[in-house]
């Protein structure tokens, strides 16, 4: 997107395959800002294994200790990866302390780091029990590699410095005594994570990271519906919606719903059952991100993202599947904690206004509510920067100009209840200034501070109050 572009960071989860080794890798990499840490929520569901990125010099920061707890309550593999170390950072054992202490991981260091920006010199790769080196003083481009498999190589004290040896021997012996081994059962099973250092920008440790990721990382696992555990291996095909992106290409203004193949084929041109609907859909041109090409995909297998041309028939969450009535868990709609009014500046193109809007929500960037009492339309985001997003997206994808008022609410929250009972009618009548429907028509209060919130749970005990709109 322009705006990516515009601002240097993701704000959207982007999907895309490759081939190493005859390995076919999916990769979905997602925003790293925590103002767009829904989406990346909503694509962990999504995935077999984890590379969890770390800046050396910023470290763990507080949208990767929340993303982290997730993965490690679902107990998703991990392997973490410290980056720019082109750059002036932290000490690389102070890094792995910071690591365990606050993300709580069991870590083991498979790579090591000589030296760091300006005296980066290469990594002593642990796995594979060899050294890489840059040849060259300019470390901004690839320079020659050289390996060498013997710390006792007397030409590895001349190319290094002695000084330089020493302290990587003292490491590596402080490694061997201060970490546990590796061990694939314990990292597949989400207890021990590995540990590379590197510098993506030189392309330096990302050969060792991938050549380490695909001889340890699972292969699809098998994912629990509410009805029961679907095994990838199993014949029949069953795939989960966890992506919707409208405008992929603007000129064509197309909408893709993106698919993750949990078990069976999906073949082109063949009938699936879409569950929520209930009824049978064929699909022509399924799209794969293939490097940087999309191009057209006759048959895919689990683990796979396909991306399904939509015209409004799916939402976040759909299931899809071989004629089985599935339905896959996990996909929540969190509650907003920005809210603003959201105004159309141009009369003349309320048509492309609502348009942007529906389909924006659909994409999950963020929730529209609509007020009881007066029919004013409500965005509610999980981070601030998503209001700058709409109304640029709004404008270049639309031609729709919005403004934004701002709205005092402290919290939005799903209510289920009895209808017919007299605390709910009550509760309704009271409320009404702070009562909303979301797009689905599901009511929501929307609690103006953190005390009238308590306050309404208190007084009205038979109602439900909750944070996320999956219940």
């Amino acid at each position: 997107m322009e705006i990516e572009r515009q601002r240097g960071i993701s704000v959207a989860t982007s999907v895309l395959a490759f081939l190493y080794k005859e390995k076919k890798i999916n990769i979905l990499d997602t925003p790293g800002h925590k103002d767009f840490a829904e989406d990346t929520f909503r694509t962990l569901t999504a995935v077999d294994s984890v590379i969890v990125v770390i800046d050396v010099a910023k470290g763990v920061e507080e949208q990767t200790e929340k993303l982290v707890e997730v993965c490690r309550m679902r107990k998703i593999p991990m392997i973490v990866f410290i980056n720019k170390l082109d750059r002036e950072g932290k000490d690389a054992f102070d890094l792995l302390d910071e690591v365990e202490q606050k993300l709580g991981l069991q870590v083991t260091p498979l790579s090591l780091p000589i030296g760091m920006g300006y005296d980066f010199k290469g990594i002593y790769n642990i796995w594979e029990r060899n050294i890489q080196l840059f040849l060259e003083e300019q470390k901004q481009t690839v320079g020659k590699k050289t390996k060498f498999t013997d710390l006792n190589d007397p030409q590895l004290a001349t190319t290094l410095g002695i000084k330089a040896l020493a302290t990587l021997r003292e490491e590596l012996e402080l490694i061997d005594g201060v970490y546990p081994p590796f061990d694939r059962k314990s990292y597949l099973s989400g207890n021990l994570q590995p540990v590379l250092f590197g510098s993506a920008l030189n392309n330096f440790g990302v050969e060792e990271l991938l050549n380490c990721f695909i001889e340890i990382a699972p292969e699809p696992l098998a994912k629990t519906s509410e009805e029961r555990l679907i095994d990838p291996k199993e014949k029949q095909f069953s795939g989960f919606v966890f992506k919707i992106h409208a405008n992929m290409d603007p000129n064509h203004r197309d909408r893709l719903a993106f698919v993750k193949v949990v078990s069976g084929t999906f073949e082109r041109n063949m009938p699936y059952l879409h569950v929520r609907l209930n009824k049978k859909m064929k699909f022509s041109s399924p799209n794969t991100f293939f490097a940087e090409r999309k191009e057209i995909v006759d048959i895919s297998y689990p683990g796979d993202i396909v991306g399904l041309h939509d015209t409004g028939n799916f939402k976040i969450g759909d299931t899809l599947t071989g004629g089985e009535q599935l339905h896959f868990k996990g996909i929540p709609s969190f509650s907003p904690e920005h809210f603003r009014y959201i105004n159309n500046n141009d009369p003349m193109k309320a048509k492309q206004l609502a348009k942007g809007i529906d389909q924006l929500m659909d994409e999950g960037v963020a929730q529209l509510f609509t007020l009881n009492l007066n029919g004013r339309k409500v965005i509610g985001t999980v981070g601030a920067l998503q209001f700058e997003v709409i109304q640029y997206r709004l404008l270049h994808e639309y031609s729709a100009q919005c403004t934004y008022e701002n709205l005092n609410v402290h919290k939005a929250c799903w209510i289920e209840a009895d209808e017919k009972s007299t605390e709910f009618k009550e509760f309704t009548r009271i409320k009404q200034k702070f009562l909303a429907q979301d797009k689905r028509g599901q009511l929501v209060f929307l609690a103006d501070s953190a005390f009238s919130l308590q306050m309404a749970q208190d007084q009205y005990k038979s109602l439900k109050f909750h944070f996320t709109s999956e219940f």
